[in-house]
């Protein structure tokens, strides 16, 4: 059986045309008859994408009209997980080859459709359809064409002269073409709501450091550190990776966090599984950093009483029962007005 398959491959070598590299792959291309696709060196060679994402690509594009191509289907029949596959879903959708659009149906009902494009950059650059007539090209600015000298009729023929440089026309010099701009970058199809992976991420944070690393802080901060295991088993961790967290569990300590609060807060619903407890360790004490707790003076603040505001009363008119605001039962303003101008009169 090997020596058929070695007496296979080296007849297939010597149908290679060509001299065979000395470095590097060699293919042996043999044609399609059915159950291929053509898939362009754009995706396949794509410098921004990720194997993954080419590979569903490539998928998804050998796929019919209508088949599935959500995440669970493609899981379904992919060995990379739905993550890595979510992942590659979104590269591709940030790179147009894979979009998502909502069609209202004649139901009224929305769904979602996915439109996938094996070049997307022809979408942008549309072909002219093949009936159409060809566009007539654009005028070009030439120089006019030098003067023929006309071959006299005599027996001897005489020999012809280039037109000197003096005499050709004294007219001014045909501007440069401008040259061309480049057309204009098109706004995309559509604008991805997630980043990319291979966007870059931002720089971490620094773990957060105490305002003093005492030696109570210090042989603290590396108890609670080296007893973590015993309460949580998968944060088990290295002697390495305990000095180096003693400075972020010292600055909860040092806020007045209490040992069961960060054990609580740190240890809490960790991802399953958990490959790397020190980096999940460093984020959460760097992330969940609770405030420093409040001074003597913001807590006198508190204590101290507020100014009190006095309400005026209402009161009830003798006159027209009407209410109005005054410290002292009486009569409203228009009634003092009007017993004012009455008292002037009689006076």
């Amino acid at each position: 059986m090997d020596t058929q398959q070695n007496t296979a491959l080296t007849r297939a070598l010597a149908e290679v045309p060509g001299p065979l590299p000395t470095s590097g792959v060699i293919h042996i291309t043999l044609p399609h008859t059915d159950r291929f696709t053509v898939v362009g060196n754009h995706l396949a060679q794509h410098p921004d994408l990720s194997c993954t994402a080419v590979g569903i690509a490539v998928r998804i594009q050998s796929l019919p009209q209508g088949a599935k191509v959500g995440i669970k289907a493609l899981a379904a029949h992919c060995r990379e997980g739905e993550k890595r596959i979510a992942a590659a879903l979104r590269e591709l959708e940030a790179h147009g080859y894979l979009r998502r659009v909502r069609d209202r149906l004649p139901s009224g009902r929305i769904i979602t459709r996915t439109v996938f494009c094996n070049q997307p950059a022809a979408l942008l650059h549309p072909r002219r359809p093949a009936g159409a007539p060809p566009q007539p090209a654009k005028p070009e600015q030439t120089l006019a064409p030098a003067p023929v000298p006309v071959p006299m009729q005599e027996p001897a023929p005489v020999p012809m002269q280039e037109p000197a440089p003096a005499r050709m026309p004294t007219a001014a010099p045909p501007a440069p073409e401008a040259p061309v701009a480049p057309p204009a970058p098109s706004a995309p199809l559509f604008v991805p709501r997630v980043p990319p992976p291979t966007m870059p991420k931002a720089p971490r944070r620094p773990l957060p450091q105490p305002s003093e690393l005492t030696p109570e802080l210090d042989r603290a901060a590396t108890a609670f550190l080296s007893d973590l295991h015993r309460h949580a088993p998968q944060f088990t961790l290295s002697e390495d990776d305990v000095r180096r967290l003693v400075p972020g569990v010292a600055a909860w300590l040092e806020r007045a966090a209490r040992p069961d609060a960060i054990r609580r807060a740190l240890s809490d619903d960790p991802p399953q599984p958990l490959r790397h407890p020190a980096k999940l360790l460093a984020h959460r004490l760097t992330e969940l950093l609770p405030p420093a707790p409040p001074g003597v003076d913001d807590l006198a603040a508190l204590d101290r009483p507020r100014p009190r505001f006095t309400v005026t009363p209402f009161q009830t008119c003798e006159d027209c029962d009407r209410a109005f605001r005054s410290p002292t039962p009486g009569h409203c303003r228009d009634c003092r007005e009007t017993r004012a101008a009455y008292a002037q009169a009689a006076a």
